[in-house]
């Protein structure tokens, strides 16, 4: 935290911690090519709360969701999904984790082709051999303005249609967290803004945790908070962000990384 940045915000009640990592360091390769992407972090993303994590290219922000989601294993410290230490776990254990607690929100979409819209949203749920809850899946499917297109496939969408496919599907299990990376890089501003909108949604209205990376000030504007990663270290925290403080944010951030 820097000298003038905003005390943390404090919310009326005290939600329990959806992820947690701990010291969390990342290293690749060994001698001159050894990278350290993730350098000590620790980090705990609230219930109920809608995180962006943000700066420069080449940061650590991809490495530290796939850890923390459980996709990638850290060189050392730990990463915890509820009370669930995900290094305890066996690798069919960590894989059942991501299906049933863990929801993901991919860049490219990630939807099957010969799959309609339904199917692919209940995908997640038809692999696990369980049935969804229709009424919550009534709700997503609602609120991300899909009713009307259940049955089309994903080449009868357009990009903005089928990343609400993948947040639907994220958000079907009911999953603990939801992690995005960069959800709507692939989107115009006006897509775009739909889905960071029903994200956002998921959070109020449904109680949903939402971890997501980007490097866009608009997209952050709808987080609850945002936090700045430089080298793979975690630097500062803004709550209640705005584009134009997140921008300014970003460039003193670049400004400190190129003299330091």
């Amino acid at each position: 935290m820097t000298a003038n940045s905003p005390a943390p915000y404090a919310p009326h009640t005290t939600p329990g911690i959806a992820a947690a990592a701990t010291d969390l360091t990342k290293v690749y390769g060994s001698g001159d090519t050894r990278v350290v992407a993730l350098d000590e972090v620790s980090i705990g993303f609230r219930e109920g709360e809608f995180t962006a994590v943000m700066g420069p290219s080449g940061c650590g922000k991809s490495t530290l969701m796939h850890c923390a989601a459980g996709l990638d294993s850290p060189s050392s410290g730990s990463v915890r999904i509820g009370t669930t230490e995900l290094s305890t776990l066996g690798d069919r254990q960590l894989t059942q984790l991501r299906r049933d607690r863990i929801g993901f929100i991919f860049q490219a979409f990630n939807l099957l082709p010969t799959l309609t819209a339904l199917e692919n949203i209940t995908l997640p749920a038809t692999i696990a051999g369980r049935r969804p809850d229709q009424q919550w899946l009534d709700r997503v499917v609602a609120m991300v303005g899909l009713s009307q297109r259940l049955g089309h496939r994903p080449a009868q969408l357009s990009g903005g249609q089928q990343q609400r496919v993948a947040v639907a599907r994220a958000l079907a299990a009911r999953p603990a967290i939801i992690f995005g990376d960069e959800p709507t890089g692939n989107l115009d501003s006006r897509a775009g803004a739909e889905v960071l909108g029903f994200l956002r949604d998921s959070v109020r209205e449904l109680g949903q945790t939402v971890v997501m990376v980007t490097h866009d000030p608009v997209a952050a504007g709808y987080a609850d908070r945002v936090v700045f990663l430089t080298d793979g270290r975690l630097v500062d925290e803004m709550t209640r962000p705005t584009p134009d403080r997140v921008l300014d944010r970003m460039k003193a951030l670049d400004t400190h990384s190129h003299t330091s």
